[in-house]
């Protein structure tokens, strides 16, 4: 069963839980959005690669950054992975984009922070020293050199991201809705999938002729009358005849296919549905679980979340629409991922979670 997309966006998760949902990334490659003011001048200092209002971002910060997403890719996809090509990008053209929309989000939260007077306190400072401390003890002398980054620099990066939670935090403080348990209901089904469709050899979706289609149709309609004759276990045909590999789900309003998703919210625990159809094929649904409290609890808090992500994300965009985004073009053309042997740090987010936790 494929799900549909859900419609929250996770514009930058930042690898750190400052999952800021619903937010205007700072596109500053490009002229656009709505309001948005980018200027592309020469005035900038040697290793500047941008700036906003008056905040700014060093060749040292997006070398980090990169760099860690660099080795991360690698560990996982192997060194090849800078082969592939997405559209008219490549990936690490990809990367990079994604690097410095990040770095520009978190920038742009610390010039939220200080027109709503948050600060770090103390106990953040001393943290952010540790943390800057650790992260650059486990670096080599190469991966130094060759991301022309000092320990101030890490300091620098650490504060503006304890910053950005502090603000996030400040603005979504008193946002907390009632969520009722039949919004965020979530129920257990088991499903089996009859496809309609089959791919051609690029991976294409072809979807079936009538006479196939309807053939399809009549095979579910058998498997529908062994499942509800009291002598067939539902899982069991499940697993002999379902095109789907994954055959319980558990979801809540909003989450699956809207004809899937109705079906399954009118049934009663036990209850098999008739033979429906949606655009990944026929299904029989079996309600399994009309409710779930442990889920949905954790629904409910799914819920609060967004709510207060679409509060800080109004906000947030309106502010953008006030900065002035300037981009050092010459120097950010210039960039690009380190390869060698000797660099291989990867644990920039994992050392900042360690010592700001969610």
């Amino acid at each position: 069963m494929e799900r549909r997309k859900n419609f929250r966006k996770r514009i930058a998760a930042l690898c750190l839980g400052l999952a800021v949902t619903g937010l205007t990334v700072f596109g500053l490659t490009a002229c656009g959005g709505r309001g948005a003011r980018v200027v592309f001048t020469t005035d900038f200092g040697e290793d500047e690669v941008f700036r906003i209002a008056n905040i700014n971002c060093t060749q040292a910060e997006i070398m980090v950054y990169l760099t860690t997403m660099q080795n991360r890719y690698e560990s996982v996809y192997g060194p090849e992975v800078w082969n592939i090509v997405r559209g008219d990008m490549t990936l690490e053209e990809n990367v990079k984009e994604t690097a410095l929309a990040r770095i520009a989000q978190i920038k742009t939260m610390c010039l939220l922070a200080e027109r709503e007077g948050v600060e770090l306190d103390g106990e953040d400072l001393r943290l952010v020293d540790l943390a800057a401390g650790e992260y650059f003890r486990s670096l080599n002398e190469t991966e130094i050199q060759l991301m022309e980054v000092e320990e101030e620099t890490i300091y620098r990066m650490y504060a503006e991201y304890a910053l950005a939670n502090r603000v996030y935090e400040h603005i979504i403080q008193d946002i907390n809705p009632e969520i009722s348990d039949d919004e965020a209901r979530t129920i257990t089904v088991q499903h089996i999938l009859l496809r309609t469709w089959t791919t051609d050899g690029s991976g294409a979706r072809v979807a079936y002729g009538p006479d196939v289609k309807e053939s399809v149709y009549e095979k579910a309609c058998e498997i529908r009358e062994l499942a509800v004759d009291g002598e067939h276990d539902f899982l069991e045909l499940a697993s002999r005849y379902s095109d789907d590999t994954t055959i319980t789900y558990s979801f809540g309003k909003g989450e699956m296919e809207s004809t899937f998703e109705e079906t399954a919210f009118s049934l009663e625990t036990g209850e098999v549905s008739g033979v429906i159809e949606t655009e990944s094929g026929y299904h029989i649904i079996k309600c399994m679980n009309t409710f779930d409290r442990e889920q949905t609890e954790a629904s409910k808090l799914e819920i609060v979340e967004e709510r207060r992500r679409e509060v800080f994300g109004e906000k947030y965009d309106a502010f953008v629409d006030t900065l002035v985004r300037q981009l050092n073009t010459e120097l950010w053309e210039k960039i690009t991922l380190i390869h060698d042997g000797e660099v291989t740090t990867s644990g920039f987010f994992e050392v900042y979670a360690r010592y700001f936790p969610e």
